[in-house]
């Protein structure tokens, strides 16, 4: 019994406090390491921490300062437009943006089929008309019934949707006149052979009728089942690289 007894205060006089007693700052605790007693240190004055500077407001708002005090949205992109950057926002509306606005914009999307408040439509004249910033903003903050999307698109990603939704919307109207002179071009029914697609790859695509029932009033008057970009005319010609891939449409 006494062996035992001795084992044991042994064993216990052993042990280390080591995990429970650690070397490190607890946040809003004091400490005896530093002269004024406190844990938390003063930033360094005139340092910004890595990443935050942010110098570059408009790449990071959206707006700029106005002459007459306001905040105003340009029509500019704030760096340049590549096949890359039109790509990366392509991947990122059709997995974001196309359950509400569908993947050709026209704000009939899957969840608005099934109920939802109908999105925008990218391709009437309000938005025609809005400056390419304004897509920026609103993934930042949201508007109406769109939440932001500030936590899953980073600005650079917001700004690559931005320039595809332009994209989308001159897809739209496009013609041969707008290529470039010289420019190798190819119809959707060639492509579609080449790919074997069916042939339907280069009809319009048809809403079913829950969809169009969810337009508004004024939208249904005159407005034909709506077609994806570039699809809209089996006959409209597609801009091709040397890639044999299509160019992206311009960003104005």
């Amino acid at each position: 019994m006494a062996f035992a007894y001795i084992s044991a205060m042994l064993l216990v006089s052993g042990c280390r406090q080591d995990m429970q007693n650690q070397p490190k700052l607890i946040p809003q605790r004091g400490s005896e390491f530093f002269a004024d007693q406190r844990g938390a240190r003063p930033q360094a004055a005139n340092t910004v921490g890595r990443g935050q500077l942010r110098a570059d407001s408009y790449f990071y708002t959206g707006v700029v300062q106005g002459a007459n005090g306001y905040r105003e949205e340009k029509n500019e992109m704030p760096f340049p437009v590549t096949i890359e950057v039109l790509r990366r926002g392509q991947e990122r509306f059709n997995i974001n943006c196309s359950p509400c606005h569908s993947r050709v914009g026209n704000g009939l999307g899957e969840i608005v089929q099934r109920g939802y408040k109908t999105a925008a439509n990218f391709h009437d004249q309000v938005r025609l008309s809005q400056p390419i910033s304004h897509y920026f903003y609103v993934m930042s903050h949201g508007y109406g019934a769109m939440p932001d999307y500030s936590a899953q698109l980073m600005p650079v990603d917001r700004w690559a949707v931005a320039a595809y939704i332009r994209a989308l919307q001159l897809s739209q109207a496009a013609t041969v006149a707008d290529l470039p002179q010289g420019a190798p071009v190819r119809s959707l029914k060639e492509i579609a052979r080449e790919k074997r697609l069916p042939e339907s790859f280069a009809e319009p695509w048809k809403l079913p009728a829950t969809a169009v029932q969810a337009l508004p009033p004024e939208a249904k008057q005159g407005t034909p089942a709506l077609a994806p970009a570039n699809a809209a005319n089996p006959k409209l010609l597609i801009p091709q690289n040397k890639q044999n891939k299509p160019a992206p449409a311009a960003v104005r």
